[in-house]
């Protein structure tokens, strides 16, 4: 029986957390893209030269949000780094024969939120 596609999200981010780079090897396809704020469809190869070092200061992931839709799954999460800094993004994985295929990486913010309840910051004073 193989895995559902909200498990395979699931074991990507434990993959991270316990820092085991050949279970995530495992779930990553070979034509892998990548894209966030900061990386426009990076391959495989990039990926894991650029985003797997930052396991090393993932403590843990809190799910909001995982939710499956055809062949993709919506995640929203909240992350803790191993210095105590949290925060919050939401990523869209599509899931191909029990790989992720895509990563959409959409940066949220860190918690505390920096504007107080209610308000907000002036970006045009940053």
């Amino acid at each position: 029986m193989t895995k559902d596609i909200t498990e395979i999200a699931r074991a990507s981010y434990e993959a991270y957390v316990a820092k085991d780079r050949a279970a995530i090897e495992a779930l990553i396809a070979e034509d892998f893209r990548f894209t966030s704020p900061l990386d426009n469809r990076i391959d495989r190869a990039t990926y894991f030269a650029r985003c797997w070092p930052n396991s090393e200061t993932v403590e843990s992931f809190e799910f909001i949000h995982l939710l499956p839709y055809a062949d993709k799954v919506f995640v929203t999460y909240e992350g803790r780094n191993t210095d105590g800094h949290r925060f919050r993004n939401t990523e869209i994985l599509v899931v191909r024969d029990g790989q992720i295929t895509d990563a959409e990486v959409y940066f949220g913010w860190s918690i505390p939120h920096d504007a107080r309840p209610g308000g907000f910051i002036d970006s045009t004073q940053a």
